[in-house]
């Protein structure tokens, strides 16, 4: 789901910070491990699962072989009552996002955020406001003023309910005193979709959702949910590249920062010798050839946080979204 403005400081501050390399844990698999996956097949959480496993299968960081298993039912929740579930066991790795600590809030799941071993952040990815190609809002600003000329009007699409497109829409209302027609689909590449077909007007999807829409012109981004321009890199278009993309702060629309982290867990309960463990292959992976293709493919931001800087963003982000969700009537925990 979703980084919020009150955790940007924190966020900033762990970027910038990376795991030190440590002597190799005492503790290592004996059996082989399963990546569990709290998404379908496809899906960003999914590629950011096997980009994982390519590179570890690779450099040979793990003794025993990987197989990755998909459980995203109920937004990634089957997935991480499955890792709830295999309590004491650090052969089980769970994949997933902020929806570990945030789908509680907003449904009656079978786990806490806390019941999780938290390893690492090793991504966060970026959010940008789309509109269709021939749209004629050319910025932030154009899209703000036309919905308040015509409050609930503007159909903003975005993946699933209460979900992460969702709570930004809802901040982008809070920020500028404006009311989209928020309406829901199945996932980013549905979204994109809808928005090539003018059967929407805006969405908030990833760089790597509509990046095919964005290269084929059907789809156009007006802005970056972020402080500064993403880093310069290769074109995209004939004319831009990501790096062209203005902050949406920019344009009118004041929230400097919005990211989505690519979070992994272990089950509760497992040895501390299996988090070090987990903890210090991830950094491995961070210094790959692999990582760094995925990472330049998927417009996202390396981070590489500790375990105790997970959850400190997660208490400070559950912390922001009860204060978000609260009036909205969307708390169920």
């Amino acid at each position: 789901m979703t980084m919020f403005p009150k955790a940007a400081a924190l966020l900033g501050a762990a970027l910038s910070v990376t795991l030190p390399a440590a002597a190799q844990p005492a503790w290592q698999p004996t059996r082989p491990v399963e990546f569990v996956v709290t998404s379908g097949a496809g899906g960003g959480t999914d590629l950011f699962a096997r980009t994982v496993q390519a590179a570890i299968t690779r450099h040979n960081l793990v003794p025993t072989s990987i197989v990755v298993t998909n459980k995203g039912a109920g937004s990634g929740a089957e997935g991480f009552v499955y890792g709830r579930g295999a309590q004491g066991d650090p052969h089980k790795v769970i994949f997933g996002t902020n929806n570990e600590w945030l789908l509680p809030l907003v449904a009656r799941v079978a786990w806490k955020p806390l019941d999780l071993t938290p390893v690492t952040a090793m991504a966060f990815d970026e959010f940008m406001l789309w509109v269709k190609g021939d749209s004629p809002y050319r910025t932030g600003a154009d899209l703000i003023a036309a919905a308040k000329e015509r409050p609930g009007a503007i159909r903003m699409g975005g993946s699933q309910t209460r979900d992460t497109d969702q709570t930004l829409t809802l901040l982008i209302q809070r920020a500028t005193g404006v009311r989209f027609n928020y309406i829901p689909f199945r996932g980013g590449g549905e979204v994109g979709v809808q928005l090539a077909g003018g059967h929407i007007d805006a969405d908030v999807n990833n760089p790597s959702e509509s990046v095919g829409g964005w290269r084929g012109g059907q789809v156009r981004p007006v802005c970056v949910f972020r402080r500064e321009a993403l880093p310069a890199g290769p074109r995209v278009t004939e004319a831009q590249s990501w790096s062209d993309i203005p902050t949406c702060a920019s344009q009118g629309i004041p929230i400097e920062e919005f990211r989505m982290p690519r979070t992994i867990f272990l089950p509760p309960a497992v040895p501390p010798g299996a988090q070090a463990f987990w903890a210090e292959v991830m950094r491995k992976v961070s210094e790959t050839p692999e990582w760094a293709d995925y990472i330049q493919r998927t417009s996202q931001s390396a981070a590489l946080l500790s375990p105790d800087e997970m959850r400190a963003l997660m208490v400070t982000e559950e912390r922001s979204a009860r204060e978000l969700y609260g009036p909205e009537g969307w708390l169920v925990n």
